[in-house]
């Protein structure tokens, strides 16, 4: 394992450590500071300047330091939030007392829409003119989605003195247990934790809302689960050769890592990268830092045409299929087993 982290190390660095790194302008001060004899004696700082940033500094610490406690005792957080609890529950309760519950569809599965009923315990005055909000978190993968946008609350239930029966549908897209998570006007306000089935075997595919509008579900149709990726060359590359392949593959994924991408046959281009699960059917972004869904490919490496590294974290273990697009076109698929 350390000599894959070591060869990994020495590829992802390839190409920023190339070339002359000093100006002929930079060489010719430094051989200028050796020969000389001449000691230039530092200016004397000044001590206004010292005194302005020691005190913005006080300033910014004891600034991190109370907003910290003013977090750590708000009473207002979410309680499953605060101590990690995932034990099914479906009331959430503040000293004893009710908050809220809910009554989710006893035929719950992943990637299929159900209705759930929120059933608010306080006065109405507690939610009017307020936003109200939900974000769904799942505990195996850690991933975080909003399933109901936020929604300004002008009128009680239908019947109700209250938010007595608040009806919204929405979907998860896989089993395991999930938190939801309620707020008004973005403040956290309770949470409940229930468990979803597994996905049925004829459900249809669910894109993520952000997905470039060129991938289509009809191109997981196209996975041949058959043709998985192999090493070739001398770097460790591994996928199709001569067509696609990736630095990095083989090292632990789950928990983050870096992999470089090359491709042959492409010599610049946008590169959308898609993953794709077999055992959940479902549909993933595995580049992190901000890197959304397509990164740009370019300058040959390792013997590919283009290449370009990337920050990725796989969210879950089984069987995946990369699906690899240049300038919106279905490009390669890379059929990886991870389970570290």
């Amino acid at each position: 394992m350390e000599s894959k982290l070591k060869q990994l190390r020495r590829v992802m660095d390839s190409t920023t450590h190339k070339g002359d790194h000093f100006t002929e302008f930079q060489k010719m001060n430094i051989r200028k500071a050796v020969h000389t004899d001449r000691r230039v004696k530092p200016n004397k700082p000044n001590k206004f300047v010292i005194f302005a940033i020691s005190t913005f500094a006080y300033c910014l610490l004891a600034f991190f330091v109370s907003t910290e406690i003013f977090v750590s005792h708000d009473p207002e957080k979410i309680n499953g939030s605060l101590n990690n609890e995932w034990e099914i529950r479906h009331e959430y309760k503040v000293n004893q007392n009710i908050k809220f519950s809910i009554l989710p569809d006893p035929y719950l599965k992943a990637g299929t829409p159900y209705g759930y009923i929120f059933s608010f315990a306080e006065p109405f005055d507690t939610y009017k003119g307020k936003e109200l909000s939900i974000s769904a978190l799942h505990k195996e993968t850690g991933e975080r989605i909003q399933v109901l946008p936020h929604q300004e609350i002008t009128e009680p239930s239908s019947g109700y003195p209250s938010l007595q029966r608040f009806t919204t549908t929405f979907t998860v897209p896989y089993e395991g247990l999930w938190k939801y998570e309620v707020y008004l006007d973005g403040k956290a306000y309770g949470d409940v934790v229930v468990s979803v089935a597994e996905k049925a075997k004829d459900a249809p595919i669910t894109l993520p809302e952000d997905i470039p509008d060129f991938v289509q579900e009809s191109d997981f149709d196209t996975i041949d689960w058959e043709r998985k990726a192999v090493e070739f060359g001398d770097r460790g590359i591994i996928g199709n050769e001569n067509k696609s392949g990736v630095i990095g593959a083989g090292m632990p994924s789950l928990n983050g890592q870096k992999w470089m991408w090359h491709l042959w046959g492409v010599e610049d281009a946008d590169l959308t990268i898609v993953g794709f699960h077999k055992e959940s059917q479902t549909v993933h972004q595995i580049l992190t830092n901000g890197m959304g869904w397509t990164i740009r490919a370019y300058g040959p490496n390792n013997g590919a045409d283009a290449h370009t590294p990337s920050s990725v974290k796989i969210p879950k273990k089984g069987e995946w299929a990369i699906l690899l697009y240049v300038d919106g076109e279905l490009f390669d698929q890379l059929i990886y087993d991870i389970n570290e």
